[in-house]
């Protein structure tokens, strides 16, 4: 087969962008095939404000935050733009939780210090506390929606074909690489592919690829407005409680106000690509709300814009990164991929190019046992 470009990739959200900037860097001829417009919000890629940290309780996805900072500065020089904005990080809540993250970031010699409640509240007019607070510098936000953005421009500049509203309905593994088939009856033919398509991954992949279950749910973030929106920004917040809530400054989203987003990372609804309502559950909003006004006395308890996105996620939420034959499997990343970004595009960009830099954990073999 006579191949129309060295690698196709499905997907134009994070991973799948990422994937197209990694590997026309590397002076492959990409083409990237995206069913909807750019900028569309019915995935799980979009926003102004993701956030980026250093604290997780396993060493692997810690030593990984770091090189992911890596590639992200690689990534703003490359396309000239600013999408982290570094305003620190804090967790609190689960005391196990605590122990495990100070570990870890003692362990990866990452500065950190740990304050107490009321210390924390002192440092931070408008939020409230319980127990140990762990502060790190070295987290903040990314702008996800211009980080697509950015790695479209840069792969654009050196080559990369980017086919916006063009939906591949069918993938088959064919002599000399894949045969991808679209819904304007056309085709595309590639010497590998990298399918980095979210909620729609089984459906594409299924009858190539072994999969792990992976469970699409529809999650809900709420922004609420701050009292004094001339105050300092807040650091991010990670509040091992419930649901596991989460906390940061909206940017964009957020409004002229830079409205504070804040959402539950393990209240997801189960649902499907294709079922998706983008409704927002009244009861979750009052949750929500009642969450602001004992957490978050600095900011209004009503929120003033709301959305929902997608979740894929494996059963143990580590990611899904793997090659069979001329297919790569690219996430899902179970919710907390974003800020590993450029550097999951750079594992998947490897995989393209014949080396194996991907950790044990990622492979289909762990997800499978």
């Amino acid at each position: 087969m006579s191949a129309d470009t060295d690698l196709l990739v499905i997907g134009g959200g994070l991973m799948g962008s990422a994937t197209a900037w990694a590997a026309s860097r590397r002076g492959l001829s990409v083409t990237l095939a995206e069913q909807y417009a750019p900028g569309h919000t019915r995935g799980s890629s979009h926003g102004s404000a993701r956030i980026v940290r250093r604290t997780y309780d396993d060493p692997a996805y810690t030593r990984l935050t770091g090189r992911a900072f890596e590639s992200w500065r690689e990534l703003e020089l490359d396309a000239d733009a600013q999408l982290l904005r570094m305003l620190g990080g804090l967790d609190f809540g689960d005391r196990h939780y605590l122990d495990a993250i100070t570990a870890e970031l003692d362990g990866a010699g990452v500065a950190h210090e740990i304050l107490g409640a009321g210390e924390a509240e002192e440092r931070w007019p408008g939020l409230r506390f319980e127990g140990r607070v762990v502060h790190h510098p070295q987290a903040g936000t990314v702008d996800a929606a211009g980080a697509i953005g950015a790695f479209h421009s840069t792969a654009a500049k050196r080559g990369a074909r980017l086919l916006f509203g063009r939906p591949v309905r069918k993938l088959s593994v064919v002599p000399g690489g894949v045969l991808a088939e679209l819904a304007d009856g056309s085709t595309l033919s590639a010497s590998q592919v990298v399918v980095a398509a979210g909620a729609w991954l089984s459906g594409l992949l299924g009858d190539h690829v072994e999969l792990p279950r992976l469970t699409v749910t529809e999650q809900q973030v709420f922004h609420f407005p701050r009292h004094d929106p001339s105050a300092p920004p807040w650091p991010s917040v990670v509040h091992e409680f419930g649901d596991g809530i989460y906390h940061l400054q909206g940017g964009r989203d957020g409004g002229p106000g830079d409205d504070r987003k804040i959402g539950a990372h393990y209240g997801g609804r189960a649902t499907t690509a294709e079922r998706r309502t983008g409704v927002i559950s009244p009861a979750d909003r009052a949750a929500m709300a009642d969450y602001v006004r004992r957490w978050m006395p600095g900011c209004e308890p009503t929120p003033r814009g709301e959305a929902t996105c997608l979740y894929t996620s494996t059963p143990d939420e580590n990611f899904l990164l793997d090659r069979v034959g001329p297919v790569v499997v690219c996430s899902p990343c179970s919710g907390h991929g974003a800020k590993f970004a450029p550097l999951i595009g750079e594992l998947a960009a490897d995989l393209v190019t014949g080396a194996d830099t991907l950790p044990e954990m990622f492979k289909l073999a762990s997800h499978l046992t």
